[in-house]
């Protein structure tokens, strides 16, 4: 069940029309998702989910977040209040998910080596192979990838059909992928760099160098951020020249990250810290930090704009 306050908190939305920028983050040793409003740093409310909840995607325009359970596969679908909706079986290897433009999903699933398309019902619609251990999957437009993590490379499809447009070599270790400029970029966890893929030429550009073991990857104000989960850091850089701006320490074992709605800044999960960190894209610099339940990952697109 979710805290009361979530209750009081939905109800004043429904009521007054307030809408708010919204983060689901998942921590996985506590088995529970916290919906933090980010506009305030207030936690609004915390659904229990079992079996380490770490991947997320939130869907703000159907107002819905799903959380693919570690241990299980199992996907748990919730509203902007935290009620649970629905929960759906999975592969035991389900674990990268993203929305897809009409409300349906792209999931990964490590164990068979599939990128699986389910439908806005969730009903599968086709299931197509990747390389070994997929991670991240991210979409843009008519195009997919994933991060084949043990087998060093990105792959990517068409959006519509799941046909294999491109398989390309990036780092060492491949965990999230990122679109962005018109580019697909990968955090390669064992070689320490962000590589950066031209997906409609399936060729690799170049590669950023990084803190120990990158981890996620996003964009704000016309900068790149990663997650450095071995160093505590979040390395900022230059999407364009593709040159390393500044290193900052936000706290231990960094994760998850995701942009803010408004474009400002980003907000990161810290595993061993237990906290939730905001980045100023502008002044590079720590803006709020809060704490949550133990092992806060968030793996995935967690955060938007409630409508």
């Amino acid at each position: 069940m979710i805290r009361p306050t979530a209750l009081a908190l939905a109800a004043f939305w429904a009521g007054s029309g307030h809408a708010a920028d919204l983060a689901f983050v998942t921590s996985q040793n506590a088995e529970s998702v916290s919906i933090v409003d980010l506009t305030t740093g207030a936690v609004v409310a915390e659904t229990p989910i079992p079996g380490a909840p770490a991947p997320v995607a939130y869907d703000p325009t159907r107002g819905r977040a799903y959380v693919v359970s570690a241990k299980t596969g199992d996907l748990t679908v919730l509203d902007e209040s935290g009620t649970i909706l629905r929960q759906l079986d999975l592969p035991e290897g389900a674990f990268g998910i993203v929305p897809a433009a009409d409300g349906g999903l792209f999931l990964t699933e490590w164990y068979q080596g599939q990128l699986i398309r389910l439908d806005a019902a969730l009903n599968p619609v086709w299931a197509v192979p990747t390389g070994r251990a997929p991670a991240g999957v991210a979409v843009d437009g008519e195009l997919v990838a994933t991060a084949d993590r043990d087998d060093d490379q990105v792959s990517i499809y068409d959006a519509a059909t799941g046909a294999l447009q491109a398989r390309v070599a990036v780092g060492k270790h491949p965990y999230a992928v990122a679109f962005h400029g018109g580019r697909l970029w990968s955090a390669d966890v064992q070689s320490d760099t962000v590589s950066v893929v031209d997906p409609v030429a399936g060729k690799l550009i170049g590669q950023i160098p990084t803190g120990s073991h990158p981890y996620g990857v996003t964009f704000a104000g016309e900068r790149g951020f990663v997650t450095d989960q071995y160093a505590g850091t979040v390395t900022v850089f230059d999407p364009k020249d593709l040159t390393v701006i500044q290193t900052l320490d936000t706290g231990d074992y960094p994760e998850g990250i995701a942009t803010l709605p408004d474009g400002s800044g980003v907000v990161v999960a810290h595993w061993d810290s237990n906290t939730l960190v905001w980045i100023d894209a502008a002044t590079l610099s720590v803006t709020r930090e809060i704490e949550l339940p133990d092992g806060p990952r968030a793996f995935g697109n967690f955060t938007g704009r409630q409508r």
